[in-house]
């Protein structure tokens, strides 16, 4: 059984992904090609932004993201520690100090309560995260980063395809960042993400980024990266663009027929009143996870734990001197959560099947 099964929806994309493969190949421009313009046209109206801008990876959007609202050193950035490394990590390399605030208990997003007492005269930015696959309470966020005349970044990068009151993830703040990993909802065949925004000046400095900092050939009036997604991928998730929304609500099914079955042995994911979620990941809380975990393996059935350290608990972040007990939430989460496979292929039969075997283990 996979985990994630990425080979199904190859096979039925087959056809529009080997044309779109083969005409990259034809025409040879594999930096900047005509493919990524039109993915990021495609995609901006998808979210409903003026601004798409393609980027080599989810940490990349991240980083671009951060560089474009000119964080820098001494500068704090408001975060979740129960996230991956990549958004506590880009903060640090501009310099800046994550400055972390512990989750909601049932979303596992940043808690909008908690977050006021967090900002200082330094805090130049809110860097929520909308863990597996559902989107933080951006009302409550926003309202507060306005009172404080604070950008929001969207840490998308398990979301993308989800609504919040109706709004689609990426379009819910100053920018919006998202990856196109395998693994995730809109995945490509490697690295690749995105940043969204309808702030021009952004996302001018966003595209300037992505090349070194260059705003026209060999000039370069600030500094950047090489950040570019290759025109392969942007051919590759065209083709996966085609079956998007249709794998969106079979996620929406997936994750809703999962719950049913397991809402009475361990804790489900809950989504918010009228908001939904891509499941990135359907993640249950259990007991005595590691043999809980041993027990399906011996089943035939994998597993996984995102995340089972806290970003404050990394030895990369133990300068901060947040220790545990510092963000019980988070952390007491770190220890109990486990995700069970999921995909839009995966049959109803096979769900059953893992859903049964928890059940046996559990009871």
């Amino acid at each position: 059984m996979d985990f994630i099964d990425l080979k199904t929806q190859q096979q039925r994309i087959f056809p529009e992904l080997d044309r779109r493969i083969k005409a990259v190949l034809a025409h040879g421009q594999y930096i900047m090609g005509p493919e990524i313009g039109a993915l990021e046209e495609e995609l901006a109206a998808y979210v409903g932004v003026r601004h798409c801008i393609s980027v080599a990876s989810g940490t990349d959007a991240l980083l671009i993201a951060l560089m474009a609202l000119e964080i820098g050193p001494g500068d704090e950035v408001i975060t979740s520690p129960f996230t991956f490394i990549a958004t506590g990590e880009t903060i640090a390399l501009l310099g800046a100090v994550p400055v972390f605030v512990d989750i909601d208990p049932v979303s596992y997003n940043l808690d909008p309560a908690k977050m006021e007492q967090a900002i200082t005269p330094r805090t130049r930015a809110i860097l929520p995260v909308s863990l597996y696959g559902q989107c933080a309470d951006f009302d409550r966020i926003n309202e507060v980063a306005k009172r404080h005349g604070l950008p929001v970044v969207e840490d998308a990068c398990q979301s993308f395809g989800a609504t919040y009151q109706g709004r689609p993830s990426c379009a819910l703040s100053s920018i919006g960042c998202t990856s196109f990993f395998p693994s995730k909802p809109l995945g490509g065949y490697g690295d690749g993400g995105a940043c969204f925004t309808d702030n021009d000046q952004l996302a001018t400095r966003m595209r300037q980024i992505r090349v070194h900092g260059q705003d026209r050939r060999y000039h370069h009036p600030k500094l950047g990266i090489n950040g570019r997604l290759d025109t392969l991928q942007a051919a590759i998730l065209l083709a996966k663009l085609k079956v998007f929304p249709d794998e969106v609500k079979a996620r929406g099914r997936i994750g809703t027929r999962y719950s049913e079955l397991l809402k009475d042995v361990c804790q489900v994911p809950e989504v918010a009143h009228g908001s939904t979620s891509v499941y990135a990941q359907y993640t249950v809380q259990v007991e005595k996870r590691d043999e809980v975990q041993k027990r399906l393996s011996e089943v035939g059935i994998p597993t996984a734990v995102h995340y089972p350290v806290p970003l404050h608990l990394q030895p990369v972040f133990g300068e901060l001197g947040l220790g545990c007990g510092s963000f019980p939430v988070s952390e007491a989460a770190s220890n109990r959560v486990m995700s069970l496979p999921m995909h839009p292929y995966l049959e109803e039969e096979t769900l059953v099947r893992i859903a049964a075997a928890l059940q046996e283990v559990l009871r």
